[in-house]
């Protein structure tokens, strides 16, 4: 009977034309207390509205459809985000923030969202992808373009057995049918309704090498996100990391040769640094070539019981930056940042119960945004996040050195760069890489907005062709001002690959490849 009286609701939505959330809760009140029932949620909205679909009692109807989504912001990027992490494992580091709570993956407590998921599924990685493809359904989200991100730590001290049967599993659940390989769950997901476009995995920069890049190739990765932490060897060694800044160089060189995208975690206000210290470390980031990151996930350090640093602080060996430092710090990181870069976090999502000492404030973006700081990042630019995302485009084109090569950076953004609908990365290497000789890459290409099902027309930005305008314009960059190079290579997700074949690009390797 309560099923009966949800359709009247959904119905009544499209014949009144409800154009806002606020109209929407108005009418589920309304037909809520006339048919004494409890006001519905949208997510049991959602259920019904899909069947009414498959029985054919009405016709789709985007705007209810986005009304009834449930957190739209998981959307606004263009793809939804699925977290995946990795079964608890020893871990090579020794750091003095890092938590150790038994039975979990180093770093990782039992309480972030993320990981109770895992705790609820065992670890097991089809379950966790599986239930949360279905929760993002649910919720009224479309699941056909799908950002895979492995968590865990160290992913490469992790068995080579153990990372094979991990990401086939993680592909089987999406494809929702076992494959006999990895390489055949791969090929499935190229069609499959839930596509993998793209595949994040974490570790430090002290395990990149030639294989585990080949490696990490294999597997479909095409990001990866180092613990960079902290610019300063004195920092690093303070803070027992195990490695140095020249490592990170090294692995920052190589797996951008390979065409990889790089996120760093960086920690300011960690034990041996100061607010000096931390401020010249982030405009270091970006004025030295030898690192310029794509995209940047910023960890204050927080002092946690499960960690080592807890004795030092509660001994007055280490003092957390008070929450007016904090903010100013962010504050000026903001201001310089580039329009190539995403900052992706600018908090760890710790639960504040957990936090001993150090921040504890969970918005802080929004804060930043309310004293009116402008940032050029590209997650603050996202023509999904902009309410008037609209009117005129134009395209810019920035040029800047990086490990050794020259990067490239093309979009389309309103004219004064406020809103930012598409990018490209593209890379040409030095003539000595490890990679890709005599071949330019393309590491990102990416149309933001909200995310719509890859066999969808429509007039919203990821169906306008700025992707494909802007591999056009990559390819006549280089023929134009890079005779030497004879083909161009996309790191393509898997479930990307049937969209670079329609533009003539063919697989070679891990690859998407075209003769030019």
């Amino acid at each position: 009977m309560q099923n009966l009286k949800m359709k009247v609701i959904i119905k009544q939505a499209v014949k009144n034309k409800i154009k806002s959330a606020e109209e929407l809760n108005c009418l589920k009140r309304k037909y809520a207390k006339e048919y004494h029932i409890t006001i519905p949620t949208n997510a049991e909205l959602i259920k019904i509205y899909k069947k009414m679909l498959r029985t054919k009692e009405m016709k789709e109807n985007k705007i209810l459809e986005q009304l009834l989504k449930i957190r739209a912001i998981r959307s606004l990027s263009g793809v939804v985000v699925v977290s995946v992490l990795t079964k608890p494992y020893p871990c090579p580091g020794k750091c003095l923030y890092c938590p150790t709570e038994k039975g979990m993956p180093k770093s990782y407590l039992s309480n972030e969202p993320a990981v109770m998921r895992a705790i609820l599924n065992k670890f097991h990685p089809y379950k966790q992808v599986k239930m949360r493809i279905e929760a993002l359904q649910n919720n009224g989200h479309s699941t056909d373009k799908i950002e895979l991100i492995v968590i865990g730590g160290t992913w490469s001290y992790l068995p080579k057995k153990y990372q094979i049967w991990f990401i086939k599993q993680c592909f089987d659940a999406a494809n929702n049918r076992e494959a006999k390989n990895i390489q055949q769950a791969q090929k499935i997901n190229e069609t499959a309704k839930n596509r993998i476009i793209s595949l994040t995995l974490e570790t430090r920069p002290d395990f990149i090498n030639t294989k585990e890049i080949q490696r990490m190739l294999m597997l479909g990765a095409t990001k990866v996100e180092l613990g960079a932490q902290s610019l300063y060897d004195d920092v690093l060694y303070h803070n027992h990391r195990g490695h140095n800044v020249k490592t990170l160089i090294y692995a920052t060189k190589l797996l951008k040769e390979a065409g990889f995208k790089i996120c760093y975690h960086m920690m300011p206000n960690l034990p041996g640094s100061n607010i000096r210290k931390d401020r010249q470390m982030f405009k270091k980031l970006f004025s030295n070539p030898d690192f310029q990151p794509d995209m940047l996930k910023i960890y204050p350090c927080v002092v946690l019981k499960e960690a080592k640093l807890y004795k030092l602080w509660k001994q007055g060996g280490y003092k957390p930056y008070s929450d007016k430092q904090l903010i100013d710090l962010l504050t000026d990181i903001k201001k310089n940042i580039p329009h190539y870069v995403r900052i992706n976090r600018l908090i760890r999502d710790i639960p504040s119960t957990s936090i001993i000492a150090g921040n504890k404030i969970s918005n802080l973006r929004q804060i930043l945004k309310n004293k009116g700081i402008v940032c050029r990042c590209i997650r603050c630019r996202e023509a999904g996040h902009n309410k008037y995302a609209s009117g005129k485009i134009t395209m810019f084109r920035e040029n800047y050195d990086g490990s050794n090569g020259k990067e490239i950076f093309l979009t389309f953004e309103s004219p004064d760069r406020k809103i930012l609908y598409a990018f490209l990365r593209l890379r040409i290497n030095s003539a000595n890489t490890l990679f890709l000789k005599n071949t330019a890459i393309i590491r990102e290409l990416h149309t933001y907005g909200q995310t719509i099902p890859i066999s969808q027309k429509s007039n919203a930005i990821q169906h306008k062709g700025l992707g494909k305008k802007l591999m056009a314009k990559a390819e006549k960059i280089i023929k134009k001002e890079f005779p030497r190079v004879k083909k161009i290579a996309v790191i393509s997700g898997i479930g990307v690959r049937e969209y670079y074949r329609k533009l003539r690009y063919k697989l070679e390797n891990t690859y998407m490849v075209k003769e030019l």
